[in-house]
Order: structure tokens, then C-alpha cells, then sequence
């Protein structure tokens, strides 16, 4: 007799519930409506970079992350996971992004545990313990496909915020068509898109000092963590 383990929910939560009933073209303009976002989340990730320095300090000298630190920065990933969630890492939902930090009522959420201690020596490794995987994160968010008006010039290229599709970019290119041509978001792509971004959020909390728990190297997809109820989705 065997039995089946499922893996221990790690200390970070990514969630995200595909509507059922996704517009068929509302994602060709997506990208524009959500433009709002995407001035805040310039501002809030400017932040980030600094209020992580900041805390990096405090955990070397203390081995505690600063609560309102910590908060502010779980709050920046929950705002991009809930906008890319809108649009360009998922197209999971038709409902518009809350503008907040804090929890919402929205398909789409990351929850990060709080830390009562934190090792001190590995502030100062973290980037490097966790080189395998950002050559893996590396190769998913590069650009894979150039955009039509920078496969010309590459010098032109150079001064595009974006030169093109990384692979990403793509699985969520190819929902939109199949949500244009079927009017149904395949449950197989949801679940391997879901799977690609729980694997970049938990590297990015570990690399941002969030968590001393190292990134599994495994691929969990689904709109829920491993061990959770109701992760299934309609194919």
C-alpha cells in the first residue's frame, strides 16, 4: 500500500482564482487600463529596493525584520501579483486591481509569513545561495521573441523599457487567443501559468529577504499552494 505526500505549504502563499466567465477581448486593452498601476508600482518598487537595504541592515544587527518594514514590502508583491494577475502574468480576471497594500477581496492574492527570527549571516548570501534559481527566473523573464519594432535595431532596442515576449509573456499571449477564438481560458495553461509565477514570487521573497526558507525547486501549479483547499481549475 502506498500513499501519497503532498508537499508542506511554504511560507509563501500565492493564490489566484481563474474567473469563469472572462470577456473575450477585454485583454487587447488590458495593458491600457491597468497604465494607472503601473505608475504607482514604478513608485512602490523604488521603495521596495530601498526599505529591503534597510531592513537587510536591521537583520544583520538585530536577526529581526522590522514589522512595518515587512508589511509594507508584502504589500508591494500583493499589489503586482493582483495587477499582473489582471494582465500581463496571468489574465486570470476580468475585476479590476484594488489600489492598496493591504488584503483585499480580489482573485488574486500572496500572503508572506511574518518571521519571528532571521539569520543574520545569510543577509549577506542570499543573492548567492540563490543563483540556480535566478538563472532559471532569468531565462523565464528574458526576452525570448522580439517586439516587431525592435527586431530592426538593436541599438534601438536598447532604449525600450521592453524589447519583447519572454516565455511568460507568451503562455499568457497564447490564453488570450484561445479566451479570443473559444471564449474559455484552457485549465492545463492556467495551471502551468499559476505554477511559473509561485515559483518567481517565492524566489523574489527569498532574494528580498522576506524569508530565510529556501525557494523549493519544484513546480506547483494551480490556483492554490500545495496542500490547501480548493485547488482545482475547470478545464
Amino acid at each position: 500500500m502506498t500513499t501519497s505526500t503532498v508537499p508542506a505549504p511554504s511560507a509563501v502563499r500565492l493564490t489566484g482564482q481563474l474567473d469563469p466567465h472572462l470577456s473575450r477581448w477585454l485583454w487587447l486593452v488590458k495593458m491600457f487600463l491597468a497604465f494607472p498601476h503601473y505608475v504607482v508600482l514604478g513608485v512602490l518598487w523604488i521603495a521596495f529596493v530601498l526599505v529591503t537595504v534597510v531592513a537587510g541592515v536591521c537583520i544583520l544587527f538585530t536577526g529581526r525584520y522590522p514589522r512595518r518594514l515587512f508589511d509594507f514590502n508584502a504589500g508591494v508583491l500583493r499589489w503586482n501579483w493582483r495587477v499582473g494577475f489582471y494582465v500581463y502574468a496571468a489574465l486570470g480576471t476580468d475585476r479590476y486591481p484594488p489600489f492598496t497594500l493591504a488584503r483585499a477581496d480580489y482573485p488574486a492574492e500572496i500572503e508572506v509569513a511574518y518571521p519571528a527570527r532571521l539569520s543574520r549571516g545569510l543577509v549577506l548570501v542570499k543573492w548567492l545561495l540563490a543563483v540556480p534559481h535566478l538563472i532559471i527566473v532569468g531565462l523565464i523573464v528574458s526576452d525570448v521573441v522580439l517586439y516587431p519594432w525592435s527586431a530592426g535595431s538593436a541599438a534601438h532596442a536598447a532604449f525600450q523599457p521592453a524589447s519583447g515576449y519572454s516565455i511568460i509573456n507568451l503562455l499568457v499571449v497564447a490564453a488570450g487567443v484561445f479566451l479570443l477564438i473559444t471564449g474559455k481560458y484552457p485549465g492545463s495553461l492556467f495551471s502551468f501559468v499559476m505554477g511559473v509565477n509561485r515559483w518567481l514570487y517565492r524566489v523574489l521573497v527569498y532574494v528580498a529577504l522576506l524569508s530565510d526558507e529556501y525557494p523549493p525547486f519544484r513546480f506547483d501549479g494551480g490556483a492554490h499552494e500545495p496542500g490547501c483547499e480548493g485547488d482545482s481549475v475547470d478545464s
